[in-house]
């Protein structure tokens, strides 16, 4: 999705939740990579597990807060972002329901269990996005057969 059109679907006085993906890094890009953006009343922040190990408070994670912008899909090829996918947008929640997400992917960093470990087939960034949605039953939200690592939990 381009950033343009993207913008046009904030509306700065609710909460908003939208599921984003985009092909995995090569040679894994028949697989889908999934991840969060957030709107907080005009606040915008992207959630996501990469493959990466990030050093944070004292420990190593696999969880990230607006490394890349909202809409741009990861590397086409690892360790090189000069070249990137263009993210689809794959859900949009606005509701009560949105702002109950939120509250809840603001806090993976301290409640999701993996955050400290990935692995191809899982856990992985697949694994966070389906751990977070299988709290909300009501979307039906259904994770591509492509999100390797979705059924890891």
């Amino acid at each position: 999705m381009i950033e343009k059109d993207f913008v046009q679907l904030i509306k700065k006085d609710r909460y908003q939740v939208f599921l984003f993906s985009c092909p995995a890094s090569f040679p894994f890009s028949i697989f889908l990579h999934y991840w969060f953006v957030i709107n907080e009343k005009g606040k915008i922040s992207r959630y996501e597990v990469l493959f990466r190990n990030t050093h944070q408070k004292n420990k190593f994670s696999h969880f990230y807060v607006n490394f890349m912008p909202p809409t741009r899909g990861i590397g086409v090829f690892p360790f090189f972002s000069k070249y990137s996918w263009n993210g689809d947008l794959e859900a949009s929640i606005d509701s009560k329901t949105a702002e109950k997400m939120i509250k809840i992917i603001k806090n993976s960093s301290k409640n999701y269990p993996y955050c400290n470990n990935y692995n191809l087939l899982g856990p992985n960034s697949n694994t966070y996005i389906k751990w977070v949605i299988n709290r909300f039953p009501v979307l039906k939200i259904k994770l591509s057969w492509r999100a390797i690592g979705k059924n890891y939990i």
